[in-house]
């Protein structure tokens, strides 16, 4: 379960991507609702992609891809991975304000991606 837990909490790195095609849609299917509303699986990831705590394999494999994903805007997920990496950003911008910004800090710390998404996804998160 915990394989599934991190790459569809963020729904934008795969365990492979094939060049100019989209990550793999193994994971889609997890119930984001579920992870989003239990900490104890959420705060583990988070602390594992800032550095913070112990990584498991498939948490190194989320570290290796974020960057990636949020420069190019999400350009190799799914269109389930997309919608399940606004509404997981919307989560952590709203519920998870301080690993929020620890995440910008880390891999955005120019801001040149997160800031474009901030309004929308606030709103978003709100419904």
């Amino acid at each position: 379960m915990r394989t599934f837990i991190v790459f569809a909490l963020f729904a934008v790195v795969a365990v492979s991507a094939r060049p100019d095609s989209t990550y793999t849609d193994k994971y889609d299917s997890v119930d984001l609702d579920q992870i989003l509303s239990n900490e104890r699986l959420l705060i583990p990831y988070l602390k594992c992609i800032l550095d913070q705590g112990k990584c498991s394999p498939d948490g190194k494999e989320l570290k290796a891809h974020i960057k990636e994903a949020l420069e190019e805007n999400c350009a190799k997920c799914t269109g389930t991975q997309k919608s399940g990496t606004r509404r997981v950003i919307g989560h952590l911008i709203n519920k998870q304000a301080t690993y929020w910004d620890q995440l910008k800090a880390k891999y955005d710390p120019e801001h040149k991606f997160v800031l474009k998404y901030e309004a929308d996804l606030r709103t978003v998160a709100a419904h």
